[in-house]
C-alpha cells in the first residue's frame, strides 16, 4: 500500500483515536485509588506509569479486525476479545464468563443473547472501545454507525447497549471530518441525527440543550457519569464533554473525569473522540506516562 492511501489515513485516524482512548482510559483509571483523589481535585498528574483496562484491550481488537477485514467481521471480533483477554483488565463478572466460554468454542451469539436473562447486556462496554472505528469511517458517518451496531452484537445485544455504541462511533466519525472538526452543536446535532430514539437518544438531547452550561457536576447530574455502568448513564455525558472542546484533549480529560463515576469508561470514550479530531492528540508527556499498546496491535508501514 502507499503512504497516501485510502486504507493508511483511515487507520492513521482510528489509531489516533486508539491512542486518545488509551490515554483517557489509563489516566483515568488512576482516579479509582483513594490516595489520588485530592490529585483530581486539583487537576494533578499522578505518577506513571498509568496501565489501561479493558477499555483499550477491547479497543486494539476493534482496530486490528478494520485493519484486517477492512469492517467489522464479528467473529473474527468475538474472536479477537477472547484471544486477548485479560483476566486482570477489569472486566465485569458477565463478560469474563462470556469470553472464557468462546475461547473454549461457545458460540459468541448465544452467549451475548442470553446474557441478563436473555435481554443482553445494556452496559458501556460496547461504547467503551468503538471511537477508533467511527475515526476509521470519517468520511461515511452512516456507514460508521453501522459497523459500530454490527460490532455491538458480539458482547452486547441490548437496544441502549448498541445505540451507545452507535452514538460514540457518530461523533468519532463526525470528529474526524477531513474537512475539519465540527462546531459543538453541530456534532451533538449530527450523532443525534445518525441514532434511533432511545434512552441514550434523549440523553443526547438533553445534552445537546445543555451545551452552555458552565458546571460538570451539574450537567452529569441530569445525564449521568457512568455510576451505573450503562450506556444511556454513560455516553450522553463523555459526549457533551467531548464536543465542548473537540481541539483540546486535556481540558476534555480533567471535565470529563472531575465528576466521577465510571471514570476510565467516560475518559476513554470522550478521549477517543477528541484525539480522532485534529489536534485532538493527548499532550506527549500524558503518552509518554501511558502503558503501550499491546504488540500484536498493528502498525504503520515503515
Amino acid at each position: 500500500m502507499t503512504a497516501d492511501s485510502s486504507f493508511d489515513r483511515r487507520f492513521d485516524r482510528a489509531l489516533a483515536s486508539l491512542r486518545g482512548l488509551s490515554v483517557g482510559d489509563a489516566l483515568g483509571s488512576q482516579f479509582f485509588v483513594p490516595a489520588n483523589y485530592p490529585l483530581l481535585k486539583r487537576r494533578e498528574l499522578p505518577a506513571g506509569p498509568w496501565q489501561w483496562t479493558d477499555d483499550t484491550e477491547m479497543a486494539c481488537s476493534v482496530l486490528a479486525v478494520l485493519a484486517r477485514h477492512e469492517r467489522i467481521d464479528q467473529d473474527a471480533l468475538a474472536m479477537s476479545f477472547a484471544q486477548h483477554h485479560d483476566f486482570d483488565r477489569g472486566y465485569g463478572p458477565a463478560v469474563n464468563r462470556m469470553l472464557r466460554l468462546i475461547r473454549e468454542g461457545g458460540d459468541w451469539r448465544e452467549l451475548a443473547a442470553g446474557l441478563f436473562q436473555g435481554q443482553g447486556s445494556w452496559g458501556n462496554g460496547a461504547a467503551m472501545r468503538i471511537a477508533p472505528l467511527g475515526a476509521w469511517y470519517a468520511e461515511d458517518p452512516e456507514q460508521a454507525t453501522h459497523q459500530a451496531e454490527i460490532s455491538a452484537y458480539t458482547t452486547h445485544q441490548h437496544r441502549e447497549a448498541v445505540v451507545g455504541t452507535m452514538a460514540v462511533a457518530a461523533a468519532a466519525a463526525l470528529a474526524a471530518d477531513p474537512a475539519g472538526p465540527p462546531t459543538p452543536e453541530a456534532l451533538l446535532d449530527g450523532v443525534i441525527a445518525l441514532v434511533p430514539r432511545s434512552a441514550v437518544g434523549a440523553g443526547l438531547r438533553r445534552a445537546r440543550d445543555m451545551l452552555d452550561y458552565g458546571d460538570p457536576g451539574t450537567v452529569a447530574a441530569v445525564l449521568g457519569s457512568g455510576r451505573r455502568t450503562s450506556a444511556h448513564d454513560t455516553v450522553p455525558f463523555a459526549l457533551w464533554s467531548a464536543a465542548r472542546r473537540l481541539g483540546d484533549f486535556e481540558q476534555v480529560f480533567w471535565t470529563t473525569a472531575q465528576v466521577g463515576g465510571d471514570v476510565d469508561t467516560t475518559c476513554a470514550i470522550a478521549g477517543g473522540v477528541v484525539a480522532a479530531a485534529a489536534g485532538g492528540a493527548p499532550p506527549a508527556e500524558w503518552l509518554r506516562q501511558t502503558e503501550e499498546l499491546p504488540g500484536w496491535v498493528p502498525v504503520p508501514a515503515a
